[in-house]
């Protein structure tokens, strides 16, 4: 045993753990391609009425699953281990995803819409969105407990790294499944299906089916991997495994800084049924508040419904605008990554803060009018990009680090459970809020959503600036003292 430890087994781990991150982003945005085609499909059913609502819901019901295995991924993580669970989530996307493709399995006629069929499909999106919230709550935090304090903050970006280069794969692979094919003929969002397209009855039929089983490689590939990588060292020493935990921090740091490490971590874990609220409610406050902030800023209605969007825009090909968008966003993810250890976790909250501000009110004053489209579509490229600098990486860092080791299992689990309640209000209200008019034909709804977002962007800022604690460069056990001398 060596007192220098291997970067590259450290580096292996983490990229097996972000796998996870990548399915996250594969399976939320899975959807932006195919809810077209869903739609139009479901709207031939004979026994029922696909409504706007129907669809709103159809399109968001994987967050009810994300609320569930969020909620669950304290008490999995705590009892079953993070490994286990993330086996567990690997599993449940593998599943969802072919469940997804073919809801008929077993039960229904191919191909013929129905009430029942629809809630069949609802069901398996749900299993996929269980999975999707284990693996948001477990990943950052399996990939927080292995990691060195000195580069935690950026191995942990490296996860929403993940998410949103799945997020960008997903846009591609829905782009070469669309292929020649066309999208069938919908109006505009809230209006309704006038018809379809006969030249679009690939897309019905079958398009949107290939679209959500193309996620059964990447999740069977997770579930594989996941089984070849480490317990984290601070789970094992929960339950008593210390020689373990001393191998796995040897093999990461070194023998001599192991045992500092595993000291460390024995003197957090003293007390191990410490209650949820030990540490003042201010340190829950704190983490549910940032997941909160994440979601109400309104940025998963951009990133689920980024081809209407588009479309409703003007523009010729809308596919192809969000497969530039989501190179922005991976480009921009790159920022935080490479200066969250040098600039530090608030700065960067605080600068895309605002500039999300900046692109919302800029989509809002300019949405809808002729002439503008180019600066539409600009703002809502700057409001993308501030966003994947700043809370999309930096949130799910300081969730992963912020909370003292004894509560971080229930405490990351009630502060992701809020975030994807609230990605759930923000993506399932965006389309009827969007399409609001106080008048006929005005453009009410356009500016009154993006205001909004633009409004909480600021508030945002402000909370950062005011509540949230800086964690660069401090170690895991550090946040036991701090949140001890805030009460």
């Amino acid at each position: 045993m060596t007192d220098k430890g291997n970067r590259a087994y450290l580096i292996s781990i983490v990229l097996v753990a972000v796998l996870g991150g990548l399915l996250f982003g594969y399976d939320t945005a899975v959807i932006s391609g195919a809810e077209k085609g869903l739609q139009a499909f479901f709207m031939e059913a004979k026994d029922f009425t696909y409504t706007d609502a129907w669809h709103g819901f159809t399109s968001a019901s994987a967050l009810i699953g994300c609320i569930i295995g969020s909620a669950l991924s304290g008490f999995l993580a705590t009892n079953l281990g993070r490994k286990r669970s993330l086996i567990i989530a690997g599993l449940l996307f593998f599943i969802s995803a072919l469940g997804s493709m073919r809801p008929e399995f077993l039960f229904f006629d191919y191909g013929t819409p129905t009430y029942s069929l629809l809630i069949a499909f609802n069901i398996y999106r749900v299993i996929g969105g269980i999975g999707v919230g284990l693996a948001s709550a477990i990943c950052p935090m399996y990939i927080g407990e292995v990691a060195p304090s000195n580069i935690r903050g950026m191995l942990v970006s490296w996860n929403q790294f993940a998410i949103i280069f799945g997020q960008l794969v997903v846009y591609f692979v829905n782009f070469f499944i669309l292929g020649e094919h066309i999208q069938p003929l919908v109006e505009e969002m809230g209006k309704g299906i006038a018809a379809i397209n006969p030249a679009a009855q690939w897309t019905v039929t079958t398009g949107w089916r290939y679209m959500f089983g193309s996620e059964a490689v990447p999740a069977g590939l997770f579930a594989l991997l996941i089984c070849f990588v480490p317990e984290t060292p601070r789970y094992l020493v929960s339950i008593g495994r210390d020689d373990v935990a001393e191998r796995i921090l040897a093999k990461i740091n070194g023998s001599t800084k192991a045992q500092q490490i595993l000291q460390d971590i024995k003197d957090t874990m003293v007390v191990k049924t410490e209650k949820l609220l030990t540490y003042g409610a201010m340190c829950i406050f704190v983490g549910i508040m940032l997941s909160v902030f994440q979601q109400a800023v309104g940025i998963n209605a951009v990133l689920y419904y980024a081809p209407r969007i588009f479309g409703d825009m003007g523009m010729d090909n809308p596919m192809m605008i969000t497969v530039f968008m989501g190179i922005i966003n991976i480009l921009f993810t790159l920022v935080a990554i490479f200066t969250v250890e040098k600039w530090g976790r608030k700065p960067l909250l605080i600068y895309g803060s605002l500039g999300m501000a900046l692109g919302a009110f800029g989509v809002a004053t300019t949405f809808g009018h002729p002439g503008l489209e180019l600066f539409t579509a600009a703002s809502l490229l700057v409001y993308s990009a501030s966003f994947m600098f700043s809370w999309g990486p930096i949130t799910w860092v300081l969730i992963a680090e912020i909370f003292p080791n004894t509560i971080r299992g229930g405490a990351v689990a009630i502060a992701v459970a809020f975030q994807w309640i609230f990605n759930f209000i923000v993506s399932s209200t965006f389309v009827p809020m969007f399409n609001m008019h106080l008048t006929e034909g005005d453009d009410f709804g356009h500016w009154f959503t993006y205001g909004l977002y633009g409004v909480l962007c600021v508030v945002a800022a402000v909370f950062v600036w005011r509540l949230v604690p800086e964690t660069k460069g401090k170690t895991l056990e550090d946040m036991t003292a701090m949140w001890k001398n805030r009460k």
